[in-house]
């Protein structure tokens, strides 16, 4: 699994789905935790 914000495979991530659209979001832990942007892949949109 790759994290849609760091782009690296992981082992330890959250999936969820995009407030706006509902496209599942994957993101590792550390990612997470430093709460770094992500853009979804569907609609574009950007969150922490």
């Amino acid at each position: 699994m790759k994290c849609i914000s760091c782009e690296k495979e992981t082992s330890e991530s959250v999936q969820f789905p995009c407030p706006k659209c509902g496209e599942k979001i994957l993101r590792c832990k550390r990612c997470r935790s430093l709460s770094l942007e992500y853009k979804c892949p569907k609609c574009g949109y950007k969150g922490p």
